[in-house]
């Protein structure tokens, strides 16, 4: 019996495995959502490659260094991660890092991490410089302890800045002594009654980031508190940031004037009123994420709650998707495609990946890291810092306090 002959023109293809058709099944119904998340993550840039760089990193460009003073013994894991994450940061970063610490301890932690020679070659580059401290303010020391311990390792930082050897200092300490030490070594700006502590949060627009002050330093505020936060911030998201005209919310419970406790009602009508900045209404909680602003201003209280949850979101989020992945051979491949995407989006909204947050209204350039910070954190707080040093941003805080903060 002759074969059947096939249609010119037409080439007859094998079937693809049963396998094989549902994974393309599955992929095509959920590569919308792989090509969404996939947008989600743009994780700080990586430290070099024994501190996670990735093969695709670009170096960033060459410049004049600029002098950080480092506060190494401030921190949960100190002085070993932040002296890591100093040497990762003068590697891709124009900067010379001043590293305050207690000898023994730094010499310690060199030894046990293999950093001796690393060390080395940065002190040979001048792109390191190691001093000595003395005894450092624990995480649970009171804020008052600055005045003891006068030579602890934050309060020499804060010296180098005062005498203009440095530009900026950072500290992942006892954040209560750090603004202390700020205070009483650097001083206030002039019109400024307290200083705030600005955070940056992501927003679902990638390239965005919202900043939120105060989020821990002034837990009882006035209404002319506020009012001085938003011209600050509106300052550093035009320098730094790069917005043209930062939009400024109030944090409230509602967009209407109306709404809101005895702090907002009084706030609104100041921020209204302010000719200096573009005031964009009442900030519901809802909106903070939501990219409509780019400062978000709240008492200290506040601002800390929200900061300590967007913190645990992260985490949840991610153990949320895990729990929701199907199991058997399919929920591998679907964890397969998604598990460095979930990494970044961690990442995105880890608060500690972020690096630091600037202590605005102090009349020296300040960054505060969070307590568990470690290397990678380090790398993002002192990118902040090279950021905030290199727009001149404490010379336009002088000239809007020499204009006068309300």
């Amino acid at each position: 019996m002759a074969e059947p002959q096939s249609l010119p023109g037409r080439v007859r293809r094998p079937r693809p495995r049963r396998a094989v058709r549902r994974l393309v099944i599955w992929y095509r119904r959920t590569g919308p959502v792989i090509r969404l998340v996939n947008t989600a993550g743009t994780a700080l840039t990586p430290l070099r490659s024994r501190l996670g760089r990735t093969p695709d990193h670009t170096p960033e460009p060459k410049g004049p260094r600029l002098c950080i003073a480092v506060d190494g013994m401030g921190g949960d894991h100190a002085p070993g991660p932040i002296l890591e994450g100093c040497l990762g940061a003068i590697e891709e970063l124009p900067l010379k890092v001043l590293f305050l610490a207690e000898e023994e301890p730094l010499q310690q932690a060199i030894n046990e991490l293999g950093l001796q020679e690393l060390v080395d070659q940065a002190v040979a580059s001048g792109q390191l410089e190691l001093i000595g401290s003395g005894p450092s303010i624990g995480m649970d020391d009171e804020a008052t302890s600055v005045r003891r311990k006068r030579q602890a390792s934050i309060n020499l930082a804060m010296d180098r800045v005062k005498s203009g050897e440095a530009l900026a200092v950072y500290s992942a300490g006892n954040s209560g002594a750090v603004m202390a030490s700020a205070i009483f070594r650097l001083g206030r700006l002039k019109g400024i009654e307290r200083p705030a502590i600005g955070a940056l949060f992501p927003t679902k627009d990638v390239g965005r980031q919202v900043l939120v002050l105060d989020v821990g330093a002034n837990t009882d505020c006035k209404p002319n508190y506020l009012h001085q936060f938003a011209l600050l911030g509106n300052i550093y998201a035009r320098d730094v940031l790069g917005v043209h005209q930062p939009r400024v919310g109030l944090l409230n419970i509602g967009e209407e004037e109306c709404k809101g406790n005895d702090l907002a009602l009084r706030t609104h009508p100041l921020l209204q009123a302010e000719k200096r900045l573009h005031f964009a209404g009442n900030c519901e909680g809802r909106d903070v994420l939501s990219g409509a602003f780019d400062v978000v201003v709240c008492d200290g209280f506040t601002g800390n709650v929200l900061l300590k949850f967007l913190e645990s979101v992260g985490s949840v989020l991610l153990e949320v998707l895990k729990a929701e992945l199907p199991r058997g051979r399919r929920g591998k491949v679907g964890s397969a495609f998604l598990r460095n995407n979930l990494r970044r989006i961690k990442k995105r909204l880890d608060h500690a990946e972020h690096g630091g947050a600037l202590l605005l209204g102090v009349d020296g350039l300040c960054v505060i890291g969070h307590g568990s910070s470690k290397a990678r954190s380090v790398m993002g707080a002192l990118r902040l810092a090279h950021a905030a040093a290199s727009h001149n941003t404490l010379d336009n805080l002088h000239r809007l306090s020499d204009e006068g903060m309300g």
